[in-house]
């Protein structure tokens, strides 16, 4: 492309002027005039064909990050009972990549139409050109033997010059490609940018009781046993070797319990088992309590956050099930927010509803990312909370702020953790040794 741009002016110049020698200043004017008429028709075809194509290569982009972010947090997704939720957003996002691509396929139908139709129509004006000073009798002296070598000079001289002409309409489409992605690669130039400054001058957030408020049309209240687990063993997937052998409890209200022990015990197995991710080798495991809230709810130690505004977030992953639940309770997630310590969120966020064009991984730090967790869980309100490391990078101060609220919340806390500071907030300890062997003890005071 880059070859034809720049050796079509110099065959342009030298074709105009043997074309201007044979058919005098009717030839070139006619090619000329008729190149700017397909030139201003094709840019007119061209211009919303590079903005829809923009629009193309940043939705398929978006899908392929969507795609991307379900692969890798397909398990915090599964604790969260996510799997239609986004299986919607996705399916979403695949329908407005399909509509764009069918809209930019009509566009640039009419583009190729144009551009046949421009390539057709210039083969009959080099005949119409050298007509004319024929028919006038410009020729009228020569016999027929110079006439037919004459024409052939002139067919040639004229076509070529149209056909240098076509070969630059016909790029038309290519260029328009290329303007697209231009355009792309400016953007992400300027976000690049963008970013580079902003984290020269970013800024820790600052660290920070409410009274209980039910959401409106949850479900009933369950049970005051959540899990009952009768000699349940668990192995290595794919392996023999046991991480927890003939486990025996009962998971009640107000009997919160901390699962501890070194890494590779099975402390995030057992709780794959409690959300039904895994099966158990041995035993059964029954949850009598609805997944939800004013159920049971599981924070996974990886934080889970999908595409979408920070109210989405929030109330994560129920507005798919209910639409309603987040039109009206603006102070509650605002509390909530500000209980997770998390107050200038809304700012950064631009508000609760604005729609965010980054990726929430990148934005927010790990401590940010377990607040927001928990911020979610509070608006969520569920009588059991699975927590799986969920406070590792906060700090112990912070951390008890978030259990203490948990308590005022009502929720009866399972929690995974190596922090003795938790020990305080929980009322029972069960200990995994590995090679199955476990231990289960009341904690004193309670």
């Amino acid at each position: 492309m880059a070859g034809q741009l720049i050796i079509s002016p110099f065959t342009l110049g030298y074709y105009t002027y043997q074309c201007f020698q044979s058919t005098g200043w009717l030839g070139p004017v006619s090619i000329f005039g008729y190149f700017l008429l397909g030139t201003t028709v094709n840019r007119t075809l061209m211009g919303p064909i590079v903005a829809k194509l923009v629009q193309q290569e940043k939705l398929e982009g978006d899908f392929r990050f969507k795609h991307m972010q379900i692969r890798v947090n397909a398990e915090p997704a599964a604790f969260y009972r996510a799997g239609h939720v986004e299986h919607m957003r996705t399916d979403r996002r695949l329908q407005r990549l399909l509509q764009t691509q069918r809209e930019l396929m009509s566009k640039e139908l009419w583009l190729y139409i144009g551009i046949n139709t421009f390539d057709y129509l210039g083969s009959i004006l080099s005949y119409v050109v050298i007509a004319i000073p024929i028919f006038s009798g410009f020729y009228g002296d020569l016999n027929p033997t110079e006439l037919s070598a004459l024409v052939s000079k002139n067919a040639f001289v004229c076509i070529y010059l149209i056909s240098c002409f076509s070969r630059l309409i016909d790029l038309s489409t290519t260029l328009s490609d290329v303007a697209g992605y231009t355009h792309r690669i400016g953007e992400l130039q300027e976000t690049l940018l963008d970013m580079s400054l902003k984290s020269q001058d970013s800024e820790d957030l600052d660290e920070s009781k409410w009274d209980s408020d039910r959401a409106p049309g949850w479900p009933a209240e369950p049970a005051d046993t959540a899990f009952i687990l009768e000699r349940v063993s668990i192995c290595v997937p794919s392996s023999d070797k046991p991480l927890i052998k003939d486990l025996g409890l009962k998971i009640s209200d107000g009997q919160s319990l901390l699962i501890t022990g070194n890494t590779g015990t099975g402390k995030t197995s057992l709780l794959r088992m409690l959300g039904g991710l895994w099966a158990s080798t041995r035993g059964s495991v029954q949850m009598l309590a609805d997944f939800g809230p004013h159920g049971v709810l599981f924070l996974p130690q990886k934080p889970f956050f999908t595409d979408g505004t920070l109210r989405e977030q929030v109330i994560y992953p129920l507005k798919e099930i209910y639409p309603d639940s987040g039109s009206t309770d603006d102070e509650r997630i605002l509390r909530f927010l500000e209980l997770a310590g998390l107050p200038s969120l809304v700012t950064r966020t631009g508000g609760l509803d604005e729609q965010v064009d980054w990726n929430w991984y990148d934005v927010l730090s790990p401590g940010e990312m377990q607040r927001l967790s928990f911020a979610r869980l509070f608006y969520l309100q569920p009588r059991f909370a699975v927590l799986d490391e969920a406070t590792s990078a906060l700090t112990e101060e912070v951390e008890s702020e978030l259990y203490r609220t948990c308590q005022q919340l009502g929720m009866t806390c399972i929690s995974v953790g190596h922090r003795r500071s938790l020990e305080k907030f929980h009322s029972w300890v069960l200990r995994l040794h590995g090679e199955g062997r476990w231990e289960l003890t009341r904690i004193k005071g309670e």
